[in-house]
């Protein structure tokens, strides 16, 4: 921790010693130290934007997700009508979002015409940031749709996608993804996308999910080619870890509950995020997860940033979390560590400012 402090760069090593110490205070200390140094101290920002989850059917059919539905699925199977996804978008102006997370299932139907179209007409329709689809849809898409990934980026971006979210990243070590969504993206795929992206001038999120099958090296390692990739691009705005959740899905009935992350597990992993990754500025804090008292507590552990305030969300909650929290009792929480709350868009631009 001395080191990292004076500037030295953590090794893999190193981190997988402070993933396997139980001294949280002083790597808790050593975290908030260099969010210090990297965000304001004074303040903690969040977003006021809203998930809009376009459709549940899919085929990858991942073990750890409660969410989607399988195709043929007529009684609880869905895709969004245009009409719904705008009043959605409105619901969220009106209460002065910025931006919406449109993540959904690989739907086998839909090709890039229906992406280019749907965000056509939302950008015709609304001023707003569309942060949206994950690597693995951006990969399902280019291969639906016959396409590589640069062209469907490209095409993408022309249609109005403003920017990537970080899901499908789950650990990205292939013996991992083997046993959690064999049919979904390998590691390598997920990155290269993400490489694409930031050539083509789009920023992304990293996320890391964890707290199931993989060793405390597999997180680090997840860590370390996210590192390198940003070393590469500096491309990542922020980054996101949060602890598998169980319910509802396959792979909850086969982890033992006495194996899952505890609070101290998340607090912990969070801070050696902040202090390994020393080339991505923000850590959100996982309050959807933790429930808002962790999420408030995480702030000093080396996250600058609350997320947001999740007008919706359907995929979490689908495992058995609902956590839920306004954005007055972010500002609440905010201020209860002495900090100036400030409202942030996508691209963490400051909207308000809190007194």
């Amino acid at each position: 921790l001395a080191r990292v402090l004076d500037g030295e760069r953590l090794s893999d090593a190193d981190a997988l010693t402070l993933m396997q110490s139980r001294d949280l205070v002083a790597i808790g200390a050593a975290a908030n130290e260099i969010r210090n140094r990297k965000a304001n101290p004074g303040e903690v920002t969040y977003i006021v934007d809203r998930n809009i989850n376009y459709t549940n059917i899919c085929v990858s059919d991942c073990d750890f997700c409660a969410f989607y539905r399988n195709p043929g699925d007529h009684r609880e199977g869905y895709l969004l009508p245009n009409a719904v996804i705008f009043k959605k978008i409105e619901e969220t102006l009106a209460i002065g979002g910025t931006g919406v997370l449109m993540q959904g299932g690989h739907h086998p139907d839909l090709d890039i015409a229906y992406y280019e179209h749907l965000f056509r007409s939302i950008k015709e329709r609304y001023r707003i940031h569309l942060h949206a689809l994950s690597p693995p849809e951006v990969q399902h898409i280019a291969r639906r749709s016959k396409l590589s990934i640069p062209d469907t980026l490209s095409r993408l971006r022309d249609a109005g996608l403003d920017s990537i979210p970080g899901g499908g990243g789950e650990i990205l070590v292939d013996r991992v993804r083997q046993v959690i969504s064999p049919k979904k993206t390998k590691s390598a795929e997920w990155l290269n996308v993400m490489r694409y992206a930031h050539q083509s001038g789009m920023s992304t999120t990293a996320t890391m999910m964890y707290g199931h099958v993989e060793t405390l090296a597999e997180r680090v390692e997840h860590m370390r080619r996210i590192r390198d990739l940003q070393d590469e691009t500096r491309g990542f705005r922020a980054f996101i870890s949060w602890t598998f959740q169980d319910d509802g899905n396959r792979l909850g009935a086969a982890v033992p509950r006495e194996t899952m992350p505890t609070s101290f597990d998340y607090l912990l992993t969070q801070a050696v995020s902040r202090i390994y990754l020393d080339n991505i500025d923000h850590i959100q804090s996982s309050w959807v997860t933790q429930g808002m008292k962790i999420g408030q507590i995480a702030l000093e552990f080396g996250a600058d940033d609350l997320g947001s305030i999740m007008i919706e969300e359907n995929v979490v909650s689908a495992a058995g979390t609902t956590h839920r929290a306004s954005a007055e009792e972010f500002v609440r929480a905010i201020r209860g560590l002495g900090k100036t709350p400030v409202q942030r868009d996508t691209l963490y631009r400051e909207v308000r400012v809190f007194d």
